[in-house]
């Protein structure tokens, strides 16, 4: 199907998780699935296809909970997304919990400091962007130590030089080494978001010393880098591209740091898991990922399931 003609519907639900395992969607953005889910339905409605639903937050925790998805650590990275995270945790006690940070597109963007990257999209500063990147990071602080329950990670933050021009890769760089000393001050784990910046990540993370639960969240690396994760202790968390034809280096990956040092997540609404790539994703479809990782170890769902369900809790305290 092009994608004039994609299908835009809801993939349909997976086969439940056994019942006595309730496994964690590690990385998701709840709140931001509601509205895509409505540009989907608009666009459908626009090509003359069916509608779209639109769930709401409670509709979309509960379809997880059904298919044997317990709890999600929802990523709040952008200065008025902070708070949204939290109130999640706060409106949903033990089942959603809040990882915050200034996203490393959104850290240059503060003080209007951005420069195009390769993706060659032009630079678009919203009025919250007037705040200084430092007065943001200080947000980020005071919830975290405002609401120590609800807020069991810093992230995502890290290095995207897709986005981010080499003009101001150094800000970004400071911006992420910024994250690190809270992470470590706060003794909190650490999510990463590293898209074409695998080398200058791992440079930052070895120079500065990185925080003792360093997370590459939705890894995109390939084995080599694997491998220092492993030596390093860090750990790798898998989205739906681990299902994607030719990621091949993501899965010789999650063989060398296996489901001690694994753990899966949406990254919703985007990601989405084959055979339903381009649809909306949602923290439902985390047996579908669970079914690729189980089919790249060759072992059962329920022992992926298991693994990672006790690597999240483990780094998460959860």
């Amino acid at each position: 199907m092009s994608k004039h003609h994609r299908d835009r519907s809801w993939a349909p639900a997976p086969e439940p998780l056994p019942e006595d395992i309730q496994v964690i969607d590690d990385h998701t953005h709840v709140a931001s699935v509601v509205p895509f889910a409505r540009a989907m339905d608009h666009e459908a409605q626009t090509k003359g296809q069916a509608p779209v639903p639109v769930y709401d937050v409670d509709q979309l925790l509960a379809q997880a909970q059904a298919v044997g998805v317990g709890g999600i650590i929802d990523c709040g990275c952008e200065l008025p997304h902070l708070m949204t995270a939290v109130q999640m945790a706060l409106d949903h006690p033990g089942n959603v919990h809040a990882a915050l940070a200034i996203h490393p597109n959104e850290a240059v963007l503060h003080g209007h400091r951005g420069v195009p990257g390769p993706d060659g999209l032009p630079l678009k500063y919203k009025p919250y962007h007037d705040t200084s990147f430092e007065d943001a990071l200080a947000e980020v602080h005071r919830l975290a130590t405002q609401y120590p329950e609800q807020v069991v990670a810093i992230g995502e933050t890290g290095m995207d030089l897709f986005r981010t021009g080499e003009g101001a890769k150094e800000l970004q760089r400071e911006a992420f080494r910024a994250h690190i000393a809270l992470a470590k001050e706060l003794n909190l784990p650490m999510q990463i978001h590293d898209r074409d910046s695998h080398r200058e990540v791992i440079e930052t993370l070895l120079a500065d010393g990185s925080p003792e639960r360093t997370v590459f969240h939705s890894y995109s690396g390939d084995a080599e880098m694997a491998q220092i994760a492993r030596e390093q202790g860090w750990y790798l968390s898998f989205s739906g591209t681990v299902s994607y034809k030719g990621n091949d280096g993501i899965r010789e990956s999650l063989r060398i740091v296996g489901l001690d040092h694994a753990m899966v997540e949406t990254d919703a609404p985007y990601l989405t898991p084959m055979p339903y790539r381009g649809r909306t994703n949602a923290p439902y479809m985390i047996p579908y990922t669970l079914r690729a990782m189980a089919d790249t170890l060759d072992v059962p769902i329920a022992v992926v399931a298991r693994g990672t369900r006790a690597t999240t809790r483990e780094v998460y305290g959860i």
